[in-house]
């Protein structure tokens, strides 16, 4: 057995919930809504980590405008605080240049990310995946039993598509599924809801498209106050409170 996998088990011991945010299509505004979840939880007075597993484009630490810190070594690695947040990304490792892993190199790099980070305890890990059902999707369904899926579209049916596979393969897989959040809804379609409905998956709501969203990027006071954040917490009250 690889025995970094005993490592995270004590590693999340004290973490009572980890939600995965996950999608079967990029540009769904995954990452928007990790962070926004992060920081809607932490001002709940809730215990909160955000790890950002997107390899390919992590973009967590520009949504929050994280600058000049670092994790800190003590038998392992304490993630940085981050407006209150236990903050942890490959980003801290790559200088944000490209990271062109590829095959067994992922999963090592999610083992060990996941083996060194020290949470200690927490109410909730948050952890932004990249899009697909790919090795990072299915790393995460084997190492961290206790993950609980929280799945983004958008309401374009090409989006949807993709992630209507994610939910049939955690359906199978019997994998906790808080639900499905329809982000930068336009119009009045009921698509997405009916085909998850129907699918007997909780579906949380819509989130509007706010024009006014990328001007608050980087800076989370101003991201608290956008419609954006607003209409994400009508959306996961009704699942964490």
């Amino acid at each position: 057995m690889e025995p970094r996998i005993s490592i995270i088990n004590k590693r999340l011991q004290n973490v009572k919930r980890v939600v995965v945010v996950a999608s079967g299509k990029g540009g769904v505004g995954k990452s928007l809504l990790s962070s926004g979840l992060a920081l809607h939880l932490e001002k709940k007075g809730c215990r909160v980590g955000l790890l950002d597993l997107d390899f390919y484009g992590p973009s967590s630490h520009i949504i929050l405008g994280v600058h000049d810190v670092f994790p800190q070594e003590d038998k392992g690695l304490i993630p940085p605080r981050v407006s209150g947040i236990s903050f942890m990304s490959l980003v801290f490792f790559t200088h944000d240049k490209p990271a062109p892993f590829r095959g067994g190199d992922i999963t090592n790099v999610i083992l060990e990310l996941l083996a060194i980070t020290q949470w200690g305890s927490l109410d909730f890990l948050i952890i932004d995946m990249p899009p697909g059902i790919g090795d990072e999707t299915l790393d995460v369904l084997r190492f961290i039993k206790k993950s609980e899926f929280l799945v983004v579209t958008t309401s374009s049916k090409v989006a949807y598509g993709a992630v209507e596979k994610l939910l049939v393969i955690l359906k199978e897989q019997k994998i906790p599924l808080l639900g499905v959040v329809e982000n930068m809804k336009q119009g009045s379609s009921s698509f997405v809801e009916t085909e998850v409905v129907g699918r007997d998956i909780r579906y949380l709501g819509g989130i509007l498209f706010d024009p006014h969203l990328e001007d608050a990027i980087g800076n989370t006071d101003s991201l608290s106050k956008t419609t954006f954040m607003k209409e994400l917490v009508v959306c996961f009250d009704r699942i964490f409170f």
